[in-house]
């Protein structure tokens, strides 16, 4: 997935056609905005066409995940697990104190 910035810098719909990013840096109507997401800035003018996209979040008692998604596909999926140690860093914090 490659994410796509404006001109202006505004964030356009994503893309997965890594060949029509490549010719396009290659041509010299883009550079790269970011290595790390991979992310690409257009140097010309364009429609600022977007689609509504949800977000959906899941709050487990370990992990929460997240996943964003527009009408046929998943754009970002993301797990975060939880701290499970902390009841165990204050009762040992309360013991000290007595």
């Amino acid at each position: 997935m490659v994410y796509v910035l404006s001109k202006d810098g505004k964030p356009l719909m994503p893309t997965k056609r890594r060949g029509k990013t490549r010719n396009l840096l290659k041509d010299g109507m883009a550079k790269v905005a970011k290595l790390e997401p991979s992310a690409i800035q257009l140097l010309h003018e364009s429609k600022d066409y977007t689609q509504p996209l949800n977000l959906g979040v899941d709050a487990g008692s370990k992990t929460i995940g997240t996943s964003a998604t527009a009408e046929k596909e998943e754009l970002h999926c993301a797990e975060a697990e939880l701290r499970a140690d902390i009841v165990d860093l204050l009762s040992t914090r309360r013991a000290f104190r007595r």
